[in-house]
């Protein structure tokens, strides 16, 4: 088997790319070649029959991602190829651990295999027992694995990095960062996504919640004067459209925060209301806690019961 990439001539090389690709695919991508030339690859190919994977990937950066850098990416012209893995180095080790735990062993032996050994134990260490061994034993069957799907496995990965928080270091304790994010997605996507770093990272998921307001632990954690404060800093349309679908209990007992003459004036959103006006209604509410709490009116710690105690 070719496992040393650094011994290959320059006709190897094209040789394992018109057996990756394929000669028709080949072709498109390496013109200009005359009949001498095709002769001499096609001879080669025959004895470049058994090659690593990752001789194979090393030929398939040098080469073909650099065809396919110039259709696909909107960027200056480099003159080194583009690799369709080299968004995984901007990601943190929390943020690659996220992008994978989801997709499938095929899926993650691919990308562990352009990672260096200590990314991946960091990603094997982190999946269960039954998964790593399904995962192990995809990545010692790749050598068959078509270039095509290698490609469309980056695309869709870099596609779906892209939804991940950016900002945060995971493990230096950015949970207030990270809770700042949370606050900016939609609600559906929040409640996903936490629930899922409550199954992988519990200590994270905790220093989170530290720092997290959501429009219904509002209402667990606030006393009537805050409550009362917050409710008067918000006007009472966007009220009555954030306690849309909220329980009774929950209604009163905003109603009865408000001032008197709020009262009177208050009227609930009758009908059918958009989920997008309700979501935006609540986070409204969050936004004008959170502001609450930079103006120094609580410290939501101390709320939760985290705060400094003394004996």
């Amino acid at each position: 088997m070719i496992s040393d990439y650094n011994r290959l001539s320059g006709l190897q090389k094209v040789a394992i790319l018109f057996s990756i690709l394929g000669e028709s695919l080949a072709l498109n991508l390496v013109k200009e070649l005359d009949k001498t030339e095709l002769r001499k690859i096609r001879a080669a190919m025959r004895g470049v029959n058994s090659v690593a994977f990752a001789v194979k990937k090393q030929v398939m950066e040098e080469f073909y991602f650099s065809f396919v850098s110039e259709k696909f990416q909107e960027e200056e012209e480099s003159d080194e190829p583009k690799k369709p893995f080299a968004f995984l180095d901007d990601l943190t080790d929390e943020q690659l651990i996220a992008l994978l735990i989801t997709e499938t062993p095929r899926v993650i032996a691919i990308t562990l295999a352009q990672l260096s050994s200590d990314k991946r134990m960091l990603v094997l260490n982190r999946i269960s027992e039954e998964e790593k061994g399904q995962v192990l034993l995809n990545i010692g069957n790749l050598d068959d694995v078509p270039l095509e799907a290698v490609v469309q496995i980056a695309n869709k990965l870099q596609k779906k990095s892209r939804q991940l928080p950016k900002t945060v270091a995971f493990s230096r304790g950015g949970g207030k960062d990270l809770a700042d994010l949370l606050g900016e997605m939609e609600a559906e996507d929040e409640q996903m996504f936490m629930s899922n770093l409550e199954q992988e990272n519990p200590e994270l998921a905790e220093a989170v919640k530290k720092y997290r307001i959501t429009f219904e632990s509002i209402f667990e954690i606030f006393p009537d004067n805050l409550l009362r404060d917050l409710m008067n800093a918000v006007d009472l349309d966007g009220i009555a459209m954030a306690l849309k679908g909220m329980d009774k209990s929950i209604n009163d007992k905003v109603i009865g925060v408000l001032p008197k003459k709020k009262q009177a004036m208050f009227t609930p959103v009758e009908g059918a209301a958009a989920k997008r006006e309700v979501d935006d209604a609540r986070k409204g509410i969050v936004s004008a806690a959170k502001q609450m709490e930079r103006d120094g009116a609580f410290k939501l710690e101390d709320l939760l019961g985290g705060g400094e105690t003394v004996e």
